[in-house]
């Protein structure tokens, strides 16, 4: 991969500020990384613990090979609303992220019945996304504008330095599947992940890129039941994303210098993680139900990043992100409180894939722990009303980076250091009709 160096490292400081995380909308908040693996509200309220599950209709969309187990077609209409709140403390004092208070997603699930062996589904879901701000002044070694070396002064305006502020990332994925029963006790599926960035937001004081892009991935599903047990895996794979979009510099002096690209579309392709799951999940009584599940997500995937304008093939920017494989560890138990209500309960610890030394303010990512409740009650007539509550509370995160911020990016670099914190409310609410 080729790699031009930009005039001066001013120049390196505005392109790597404005553009190195286009694909990510900071702070995922379901899970590490920028990842949102919430995709059904019994998935909420049982801290994605859902592998392994015959019984619940929304484990179709954590492992199509559960439609396998139900004798009717159904169809979940839901949303997922996050509340989610990043904060850091640097040497120019307590920011909040300035991003939207609450933001939505869908859950939409359907399964339709064709005979005894056959089912077809099509879930819709967002897996991947959200959104921070930072004001200009967050950051102090990059806030406010600087002088462009080698110009003489009447001609040396201030320029910004390329603070990151504004970044957005919304993903659907649409994920048609076929299940196949194979036996009494055994199920099979495999589908497809079609996976569209609706929008791609990245802006700086500098310069800023917006685009949309889609990306196309496979899922296989297996679930097999023995008596009390049930055994679930289920794995998606990794996907390749190219967004394209307007590039626009806000700084006109360093285009004139040709320490800028000037104006035009760019693209940048952007590899989502594959996502494995095991679970195994115990009937303890007739009410009762415990499942425990491993998952790991496959953040070495996402190790470089180019931005390439799309006019002159010219390599805007490149960075290594560096990230490794990261496991989750969850639990979740439902309870069959009365015929017409359950009960669900679950906990998850999840790892975060990023290290210090390539920690990104736009992705203040770190350790977090899940705690989720919910509740499904049926109406009557084959409709079912179903509300989940998820708290995630991140570990608060120091960063005090050895490695000097010289000019360059700063990811990772002593231009993030800061103590950083986040929690977020998450609630799904949903509709079920079965269809008898």
């Amino acid at each position: 991969m080729r790699c031009r160096r930009h005039g001066n490292h001013l120049s390196r400081v505005l392109s790597t500020l404005a553009l190195a995380p286009t694909l990510m909308a900071a702070g995922a908040v379901g899970a590490a990384g920028f990842s949102l693996p919430e995709s059904s509200t019994a998935g909420i309220g049982l801290a994605n613990a859902l592998v392994a599950d015959p019984n619940e209709r929304g484990a179709f969309s954590y492992n199509p090979a559960a439609m396998g187990f139900h004798q009717t077609s159904s169809l979940a209409l839901g949303t997922i609303l996050i509340g989610p709140s990043f904060s850091v403390r640097t040497d120019s004092g307590n920011h909040d992220s300035q991003g939207a208070e609450w933001l939505a997603g869908p859950m939409i699930q359907a399964a339709l019945r064709l005979n005894d062996d056959w089912r077809v589904g099509l879930g819709i879901s967002a897996p991947f996304g959200l959104e921070t701000r930072w004001t200009d002044g967050t950051f102090p070694a990059v806030s406010g504008t600087a002088h462009v070396p080698g110009l003489p002064p009447s001609l040396n305006p201030n320029v910004p330095k390329g603070h990151p502020t504004a970044s957005k990332l919304e993903i659907l994925d649409i994920a048609p599947s076929l299940a196949y029963r194979v036996s009494d006790d055994l199920s099979v599926a495999a589908g497809l992940d079609v996976y569209w960035a609706k929008h791609a937001q990245l802006d700086s004081t500098a310069n800023r890129m917006s685009g949309d892009g889609t990306g196309l991935g496979f899922n296989l599903g297996v679930l097999y039941r023995l008596g009390d047990w049930s055994f679930g895996a289920a794995y998606r794979s990794s996907a390749d994303i190219s967004i394209d979009g307007p590039y626009q510099p806000l700084s006109p002096t360093l285009v004139a210098i040709k320490r800028l690209p000037p104006a035009q579309d760019a693209e940048v392709d952007i590899e989502l993680p594959w996502r494995f799951q095991l679970g195994a999940r115990y009937q303890v009584t007739e009410q009762l139900a415990v499942e425990l599940d491993w998952a790991r997500t496959g953040w070495s995937t996402f190790d470089t990043l180019e931005i390439r304008g799309n006019n002159t093939d010219e390599l805007i920017f490149r960075d290594q992100n560096r990230w490794s494989d990261s496991n989750a560890y969850r639990i979740g138990a439902t309870y069959q409180i009365r015929p017409a209500t359950r009960l669900r309960f679950g906990y998850a610890y999840d790892q975060t894939g990023q290290d210090d030394a390539h920690f990104s303010p736009r992705v203040p990512d770190s350790d977090r722990q899940l705690l989720s409740a919910g509740l499904a009650q049926s109406l009557g007539n084959g409709y079912s009303l179903e509300l989940g509550y998820m708290y995630v509370v991140a570990d608060d995160r120091r960063i005090k980076s050895a490695t000097p911020y010289t000019g360059g990016p700063i990811n990772g670099t002593s231009a993030v250091d800061g103590d950083y914190q986040m929690h977020a409310h998450l609630i799904g609410i949903e509709i079920n009709k079965v269809f008898e």
